[in-house]
């Protein structure tokens, strides 16, 4: 799904929260309240609401759950895309529901994640969908696998076409590629590979300057784009 509006990557995301559950979107909020990327610019307890506040302020990014109380979270997005069709919408559930996940890939979602997904790893998504990139959590690209064989390619696949693009990577920086797809620090990698945090350290720094991009964030959109998870 591409978007011809990309987000200007000196100023920072406009993220709307969308929650029926007060104490959850407060820990959301809490997450991005020191980053220097993303701004929470409004929050939402109901689909009524939410409404009112994306058309009017206009955001970069949604992150809503499913089930709202006076509205289905897809519902709402049908409402909203017709009025605001540039606004990016993640949905950030507990539910994994085979009908609604085609339903809601078929409306152009940027984003499926559930709300176990690493607390540290919700940064790095909001910034990549707002400039275009996707972001499924690994069980329901498992359901769109099996639901769309010919459309969602095997993982293997496209792994293999990965490695033999960027061949210059060592076993060891794929590895440590992974962990960075996977939201992990340079403490969590060093610790699940049982290598000092120095070494962490510099293995990323090498796959960033090998991958020709900037940080560990777009090494791990680079990396998902070009099928390596």
């Amino acid at each position: 799904m591409q978007n011809s509006i990309l987000n200007n990557s000196n100023s920072k995301v406009r993220l709307i929260l969308v929650d029926d559950h007060k104490l959850f979107r407060c820990g959301i909020k809490s997450l991005f309240e020191n980053s220097n990327s993303i701004c929470v610019i409004a929050e939402a307890s109901c689909g009524k609401e939410a409404i009112a506040k994306i058309v009017a302020q206009n955001p970069d990014v949604v992150l809503l759950d499913l089930e709202l109380g006076d509205i289905n979270g897809l519902d709402l997005i049908e409402k909203v895309t017709t009025q605001k069709p540039d606004v990016k919408f993640v949905i950030l559930t507990s539910h994994i529901n085979e009908h609604v996940i085609n339903k809601a890939m078929k409306m152009g979602i940027y984003g499926y994640i559930l709300k176990d997904v690493n607390s540290e790893f919700l940064d790095m998504i909001v910034k990549s969908v707002s400039n275009g990139a996707m972001w499924i959590d690994k069980k329901v690209v498992q359901i769109l696998r099996e639901l769309n064989p010919n459309v969602v390619p095997n993982v293997q696949v496209n792994r293999a076409s990965f490695k033999s693009t960027h061949a210059n990577l060592t076993a060891r920086e794929y590895e440590v590629l992974k962990l960075v797809v996977d939201g992990k620090s340079n403490q969590q990698i060093a610790q699940e590979l049982n290598i000092s945090e120095h070494t962490s350290k510099a293995h990323v720094c090498n796959i960033i300057q090998k991958l020709v991009v900037d940080d560990r964030t777009q090494a791990a959109v680079k990396a998902i784009r070009e099928g390596i998870v």
